[in-house]
């Protein structure tokens, strides 16, 4: 049976890896082959396509509609970037803050896909239309054309010597050419590296902001359902321990990745940062403060649907956050234990989003027998919900818990923890580094949902053999697959930013490896620091104790099957 399972999950990850078919068709494959298969019945792999964390996800993704519909995500990016200022290397941490925070409760793919145009916008009027190599040979012929019309290369050196004060005239001239051509391949140089910098900055802050909240990216919600699935006693990650968890690393990340963006596209000089600006580049930044400021006045004055669209935005995520803070006891304490879950919070706040009135409700009308009876339009409407959710994401989920539980039930992930002996004399410490690395290696390949998916029944049984905190590598798996930042393949926000033709692969990789590598090291520190506070991670918990205990019992049985298997062979 564990050979039947494996069989499945390897064909999926092919498929997943390939796409073969597309990823949200290859997730409904276990309701096919499970049951066909003789692995789990369809009334076990069906409910696993809506758990409770599908309905969590789906209520960030209405929320995120909602908020799309209104414009409220593009006038807080506005907003914030007319507060950090037009400079270069301000304006990508404006672009990289606003993108995360953005990127914390709408997709990765959508904070990208709204923050690229804002970027080319402010750009155009940095430096006009990106055309760099033909502009800088026009300029070039036309500096060459008027040293010829003056004669400064056909004067004989003998000549030079002998020359009057108009021939002297004449090589100051040449000079002052000189050096504008001079300037101006390092202007125009200095304007590619910035292009780069701002497009590079937007996917891998939408990538590194997805990781702070639960539903900020699908990887994170998996690990809540398998958790779920594989230790039904866990209950210490929410979507509160989480962001206090994730949110700070987010912040330390967002910052040395903004260093080293800036550094490396000269958004900061190192060398000469006390010299005086030109004023091509004053001029430059005060069109750019212009457009971010016309493209703000654009959208009018605040309107009643974007006060209450902000409401409710706030309301849930701070419920969210209140319910079960675990410093604390939440506002879900005064219910019946284990009734109220985080679903249950987004789920309430989202259905509030469909009846509430879009314009300032009237109190007059009740009294006025004259008013005419018209609809109020709501805050968001289901025809628009259907239209912007993701809906295929839900399946994706939906086939990462069915895999779970078929590993669980058919005992493969007992099999494989079998196999991880070798693995147990390695510290820790240096486990989370190297899971993290080759997550991260592994996710630049293939989708970052089917890598986690496809990795955390290994790391659950290989934390059991460590005998050490599950979560201690499962969170390390998880925050890992999301940091994908050197091909354009990696994430469909690094595709995005490549698809404006003025990245090249070269770029994504030189600039990637390191943010890889800073990953990397932040997170091990992270886990080894005020995580293990957080989650406890510093003792082996009794939940993922009652798992290895019967695991243990389920491990004699699945050999004797295996063996009595083999023997009729």
């Amino acid at each position: 049976q564990e050979g039947r399972c494996l069989y499945v999950i390897l064909l999926m990850a092919l498929y997943w890896c390939t796409e073969a078919l597309p990823l949200a068709v290859t997730a409904l494959l276990p309701i096919v082959l499970f049951p066909f298969l003789g692995i789990l019945p369809s009334n076990k792999v069906c409910p696993q396509y809506f758990l409770d964390t599908n309905f969590l996800f789906l209520s960030g993704l209405i929320m995120a509609s909602a908020i799309e519909e209104w414009n409220l995500h593009r006038r807080i990016a506005l907003r914030v970037l007319m507060l950090v200022g037009v400079q270069p290397a301000r304006l990508i941490l404006g672009m990289m803050l606003t993108t995360s925070f953005l990127s914390m409760w709408l997709s990765n793919t959508a904070s990208t896909a709204m923050m690229l145009p804002i970027a080319n916008a402010i750009l155009k009027s940095l430096f006009g239309e990106k055309d760099t190599s033909k502009n800088m040979n026009r300029e070039h012929e036309e500096i060459q054309a008027s040293l010829q019309q003056n004669k400064l290369y056909t004067v004989p050196t003998e000549l030079q010597f002998l020359a009057s004060t108009e021939d002297k005239d004449l090589t100051e001239e040449k000079e002052v050419a000189s050096d504008a051509l001079s300037d101006l391949k390092k202007e125009e140089e200095y304007k590619t590296n910035i292009w780069k910098g701002f497009l590079i900055s937007i996917p891998y802050a939408a990538s590194i902001g997805g990781t702070a909240t639960l539903t900020g990216t699908a990887p994170n919600l998996i690990l809540l359902g398998q958790l779920k699935s594989y230790f039904p006693e866990c209950d210490v990650v929410n979507f509160g321990s989480w962001f206090m968890f994730a949110f700070p690393l987010m912040l330390i990340f967002l910052l040395v990745g903004w260093l080293w963006i800036s550094i490396l596209y000269g958004g900061i000089n190192l060398r000469g940062w006390r010299t005086k600006k030109s004023n091509i580049r004053v001029d430059a930044e005060a069109r750019a403060r212009e457009v971010i400021k016309e493209d703000y006045q654009k959208l009018g004055p605040t309107k009643f649907a974007e006060q209450a669209i902000f409401f409710f935005f706030c309301m849930f995520a701070i419920m969210l956050f209140s319910r079960d803070p675990k410093f604390i006891p939440g506002w879900a304490s005064l219910f019946a234990p284990g009734f109220i879950s985080d679903a249950v919070t987004g789920i309430t706040i989202v259905i509030i989003l469909f009846f509430f009135p879009s314009q300032k409700p009237s109190f007059r009308w009740w009294f006025d027998f004259k008013a005419p009876n018209t609809e109020m339009q709501p805050l968001l409407t289901w025809r628009k919900a259907q239209e912007t959710v993701p809906w295929n994401i839900i399946l994706l989920l939906g086939g990462g818990f069915a895999m779970a539980k078929g590993c669980e039930e058919s005992g493969l992930s007992v099999w494989i923890g079998g196999r991880l002996h070798p693995l147990e004399g390695v510290p820790p410490p240096v486990a989370v580094i190297l899971i993290t690395i080759v997550i991260a290696l592994f996710t630049e390949f293939a989708s970052n949902t089917a890598t986690i998916i496809i990795f955390l029944p290994v790391l659950a049984e290989l934390a059991i053999r460590l005998k050490v905190n599950p979560l201690y590598l499962m969170i390390p798996g998880t925050i890992g697959c999301s940091y994908a930042f050197m091909l354009p393949v990696s994430t469909p926000p690094n595709s995005i930013a490549f698809s404006s033709g003025h990245l090249m692969v070269k770029d994504m990789a030189r600039t990637g490896l390191l943010m890889n590598l800073m990953g990397v090291l932040l997170l091990s520190l992270a886990m080894n620091t005020w995580a293990k506070s957080i989650f406890q991670l510093g003792t082996f918990p009794a939940w993922a104790n009652i798992h290895a205990e019967n695991a243990t019992l389920l491990l004699p049985a699945v050999e004797n099957v295996t063996f009595s298997a083999l023997n009729k062979i």
